[in-house]
């Protein structure tokens, strides 16, 4: 493959600014970083970034991953999020029959034979919940694991797998087999108290899904899977900053208690993101779009029309983190958590060449993933 040369006037790799450089990428990595002194075939204006890794998103473009998954429907989601800097992600199953897990499956593991740009995994949100905190999740669905899960689980062509669960519906035991095939176990939609939480952690969970929403609070006397979350400096933590899900003082709370890097931006999108629809079919249910806000009409938060653009403006603007802190949170950190923080998240040489261009008001310009325009605003 030819080498591409790529200008950029501003770069922030994920530590330092520079400008005036040269990005040589060849075959989608990054093989040079220099000063502008060779042949360019691109000029990108703007601040160019590491590109977003969102690993919880449920769907976009029209499209739920849950109606019959497919290898098309992965493409529609990651083409519809690339609009606003996704390079990367973890398409979220939701809590499903086993069946649809399996087609799940199948199209993910379609995806990657095929090299599907921006497809890092797979994140099984449940089925093994607590039905007291299932938010918007089917509780028909909702079971114990059984030897049907654990043969899609135990799969190595679907890329990184992050599995949801509640820790007073899976065993320790169980835990530690998911962590010994090599996924990473988050905890959520869970009404655990802090020791059957810390249990969980200590079986080898070492993430939290979507922090404050659908798990036990802190409360004076029971610190509940919130406090699990805050205390355990090992285990990393996905928020939702749409200013609906969790208060923007609360998310610069968990900011300030948790060691930095273990705080990752994550939208819980929906099918309306990158679309003008304002409801969709759920299961038996309809959600529908009001003031940015997604609500089932049983009532409860049904995900988001957040994406990873807004998520960094937000974190920026109105949680008050710095800029780079803010990006590091949409980018370095979660692929450090999916264990490819040695080639993605940062923009040197021997990484892959995702990056999304930023103009002043931290608007997506243009997205690229492995080198390639993948969209253009």
């Amino acid at each position: 493959m030819t080498k591409i040369r790529i200008h950029a006037s501003r770069l922030f790799d994920g530590h330092n600014y520079i400008t005036d450089q040269v990005l040589t990428v060849e075959n989608g990595v990054i093989v040079g970083l220099d000063n502008h002194d060779q042949q360019v075939d691109h000029y990108v204006e703007g601040l160019v970034v590491p590109g977003y890794i969102d690993i919880q998103v449920n769907g976009g473009g029209g499209v739920l991953f849950n109606d019959s998954p497919s290898l098309d429907k992965i493409k529609t989601i990651i083409a519809a999020h690339s609009h606003y800097g996704t390079t990367a992600m973890l398409p979220t199953l939701i809590t499903d029959k086993v069946e649809v897990m399996a087609e799940a499956a199948d199209a993910m593991a379609m995806a990657i034979a095929e090299k599907i740009p921006g497809i890092a995994g797979i994140h099984f949100e449940g089925p093994h919940l607590s039905v007291a905190k299932k938010g918007a999740h089917s509780a028909e669905y909702i079971r114990e694991i059984t030897a049907q899960e654990w043969q899609i689980l135990s799969r190595k062509d679907i890329g990184q797998i992050i599995v949801t669960l509640a820790p007073e519906t899976v065993s320790p035991e169980d835990i530690k087999r998911m962590v010994a095939l090599g996924i990473k176990v988050c905890l959520g939609h869970t009404n655990a108290d802090f020791n059957t939480a810390q249990q969980a952690v200590d079986a080898g969970a070492d993430g939290f899904t979507h922090l404050f929403n659908a798990m036990s609070p802190i409360q004076s006397r029971e610190p509940g899977v919130t406090g699990c979350a805050l205390l355990n400096d090992s285990a990393s933590t996905g928020i939702i900053v749409d200013g609906h899900h969790v208060d923007y003082a609360t998310c610069r709370l968990a900011i300030k208690t948790k060691p930095q890097g273990k705080v990752l931006l994550v939208t819980d999108a929906m099918p309306p993101v990158g679309t003008n629809d304002e409801s969709f079919a759920f299961f038996d249910r309809t959600v529908h779009l009001n003031d940015g806000k997604l609500t089932s009409t049983t009532g409860e938060l049904a995900g988001s029309v957040l994406d990873m653009a807004t998520a960094v403006k937000n974190t920026y603007e109105k949680v008050g983190v710095t800029l780079e802190e803010a990006l590091r949170m949409a980018s370095f950190y979660p692929a450090q958590y999916i264990n490819q923080g040695h080639i993605r998240g940062l923009l040197k040489v021997g990484y892959q060449a995702d990056f999304t261009v930023l103009d002043s008001n931290l608007n997506v310009k243009s997205t690229w993933i492995a080198g390639e325009l993948v969209t253009e605003h």
